[in-house]
């Protein structure tokens, strides 16, 4: 059974940094494309970054230049590393591969 779960989130003041962590297990992940969305409370769901397995990336333009999405595929994580934190942050964030979604991990992005 395919199963995503996210660490690493919390709350974090504005220009802060937080690294969020997805652990894939179930089979290997290294031939899909990882990724994290995130969902703020009466928004749509959105895409905020994606790894491809040669490693191109791709972010919301809202995201470019603080967050970084990386992978480990011998461990079968994928990372978000994120700097610069605004409160339009705040969200549910979530892990996604292969039709598969983790539960979420909360950022909450206050002073």
């Amino acid at each position: 059974q395919v199963q995503l779960v996210e660490s690493g989130g919390g709350l974090v003041q504005p220009g802060g940094s937080l690294r969020l962590s997805c652990a894939a297990s179930g089979r290997t992940f290294s031939s899909y494309i990882m990724a994290w969305h995130r969902q703020a409370p009466g928004k749509q769901r959105e895409s905020v970054a994606a790894i491809w397995p040669s490693g191109a990336t791709h972010y919301v333009d809202s995201v470019k230049g603080r967050f970084t999405i990386s992978r480990d595929n011998a461990k079968n994580m994928v990372y978000l590393q994120m700097t610069n934190l605004k409160p339009e942050d705040t969200a549910v964030y979530l892990c996604y591969v292969s039709g598969t979604w983790g539960q979420g991990t909360q950022v909450t992005v206050s002073s």
